[in-house]
């Protein structure tokens, strides 16, 4: 499952050159999912990424139940984490805050993802830092924005998935409004807050002027959304709930085989019509006035609908792959999620990577997904609470070792207050 060399995908491509952010820095107050994606995203490209841990305390997923047999590691952190530097500082300190501020005018991007307000009553808001760093870049991601109605509304998930819509049309019309079993609103977040990042330093490249940028998770889930939002927008009606089948294609659907696993198919068009009835030994279907084309078949949905599934579970998932492969239509195994991870294609593109953790030792990540001719940055472990806090006042603030002793030998009181170096 794991992929260890540095090369991926196409044998014979060649990287050239630095990462595209290689020189940015990012001061990352970022935890849990949607900030913490972002980063990683920037890290991918090439960012040096510098976390500001609360201290002693750290990232919340640093502590959420571990998994059974897993007890002592921080598999949820280090999902999402890799690639990253720690630094442990509590920025309710004047010293702390002082080192915080100092970090921010050193960085060329912030990322927060603080309930709105909490950066300004911790000194780190955008207003703070922005005289200090003219040509930052400040990206806040929260659940609903920074102003408006819903602005201090709590925010998971869960709840941008049922405020944007999308459990609306997710799940069997019989049966209730259901979740994606994933984080999509975070990782859409943070993608888009990525995404505006990289804008706003071409920005700065061009123009020498910062940008503050507000991403909220639910306008981030309605825009990925928008794409099947097109009754909604132009006529004000909704799409209901259909389960695993499609309202604009037939047939489209999930379908049970007979060794117990699951097989998506999709017919996009007519030219995807033919060759499927023959893959499934139904040739009288090509013709038959009620599924000669698509508008026919979404109209006679429910004459389809029992005899595919009993076709499907007539033969294995293995045989089904065979026969959809060798007629070019649209298909796909319904994996879990060690399935998905072992797939021949991931493993082949080398999306997991095995790295070296100082704690838990060697651990699976997920890369980057893209592959480009351009140079990678080395995929780092996830860090240890306050693991470079260190290595990053030499290196961003120019301290020595005396100063850094006698800052990590103060209290979090603000004596003495060694913030901005000998």
């Amino acid at each position: 499952m794991t992929q260890t060399s540095t090369s991926r995908g196409m044998a014979d491509l060649r990287q050239k050159g630095d990462p595209p952010l290689t020189g940015t820095r990012v001061l990352d107050l970022t935890q849990v999912v949607a900030g913490p994606y972002c980063t990683t995203m920037l890290a991918d490209m090439g960012a040096e990424v510098v976390k500001l841990e609360r201290f002693g305390v750290g990232d919340d997923t640093r502590r959420v139940q571990r998994y059974e047999g897993r007890e002592e590691h921080e598999d949820y952190f280090n999902a999402s984490n890799r690639c990253k530097k720690s630094i442990e500082l509590d920025l309710k300190g004047p010293a702390h805050l002082e080192v915080g501020q100092a970090l921010a005018a050193k960085a060329d991007v912030v990322v927060e993802n603080f309930a709105p307000g909490t950066a300004a009553r911790l000194g780190m808001a955008w207003q703070d830092l922005q005289p200090l760093n003219p040509k930052l870049v400040y990206c806040s991601i929260s659940g609903f924005g920074q102003d408006g109605p819903s602005r201090d509304r709590l925010a998971l998930d869960t709840m941008t998935q049922a405020v944007a819509g999308m459990m609306s049309v997710t799940g069997f019309p019989d049966g209730d409004p259901v979740i994606m079993g994933a984080p999509l609103s975070d990782v859409i977040s943070g993608m888009f807050a990525a995404y505006a990042v990289l804008g706003a330093l071409f920005n700065v490249a061009r123009d020498g002027e910062g940008q503050y940028i507000d991403v909220s998770m639910q306008d981030s889930l309605i825009a990925a959304l928008g794409p099947r939002m097109g009754e909604a927008l132009q006529a004000g009606r909704s799409s209901g709930r259909m389960g695993n089948e499609n309202p604009i294609r037939v047939p489209s659907d999930t379908y049970r085989t007979a060794d117990g696993r699951f097989i998506n198919i999709t017919v996009v068009n007519e030219r995807h019509w033919a060759p499927f009835c023959r893959a499934i030994d139904r040739e009288d279907w090509i013709d038959d006035p009620r599924f000669v084309d698509m508008a026919a078949r979404i109209r006679h949905r429910a004459d389809l609908k029992g005899p595919l599934v009993a076709r499907f579970a007539e033969e294995t998932l293995d045989d089904w792959l065979s026969r959809l492969d060798a007629a070019r239509v649209p298909y796909a195994p319904v994996n879990d999620y060690t399935q998905a991870l072992a797939d021949p294609q991931v493993a082949h593109r080398g999306l997991v990577r095995e790295v070296d953790h100082p704690r838990s030792g060697s651990i699976n990540v997920i890369a980057a997904p893209w592959i480009s001719t351009g140079g990678s940055p080395p995929i780092t472990p996830p860090p240890l609470l306050g693991q470079h806090t260190e290595e990053v006042l030499e290196s961003w603030l120019g301290w020595d070792s005396s100063a850094i002793s006698a800052f990590l030998g103060s209290d979090e009181s603000g004596e003495p207050n060694v913030a901005t170096g000998p």
